[in-house]
Parts: structure tokens; C-alpha cells; sequence
């Protein structure tokens, strides 16, 4: 594992980090329109 000094702000590490957030949270949102029937934004209720 790479050094842990310098993690904050725009380093490799925090974009890659980032990254994987992102793309967990678009399957997980997929995931649940799919079981639910319902978009994101009626689930929230705001259409």
C-alpha cells in the first residue's frame, strides 16, 4: 500500500476513491428503481 501522507485534496487516491463511490451509488439507485417500479425522484417524492 502507498504512503498515507497527502490524501487530501486532489490526489489519485481520493479521485479513485471518488470514482468507485459513484459508481456504487448509480447501481445501487439502478438496483432500487428496478425492485421498486419508481424512479429516484418519485421515491423521494418530489415528482
Amino acid at each position: 500500500m502507498e504512503k498515507q501522507e497527502g490524501k487530501v485534496g486532489f490526489t489519485n487516491f481520493a479521485e479513485n476513491l471518488n470514482g468507485r463511490l459513484a459508481m456504487l451509488g448509480f447501481i445501487i439507485a439502478l438496483a432500487t428503481e428496478l425492485m421498486t417500479g419508481k424512479g429516484i425522484l418519485s421515491q423521494l417524492g418530489i415528482m
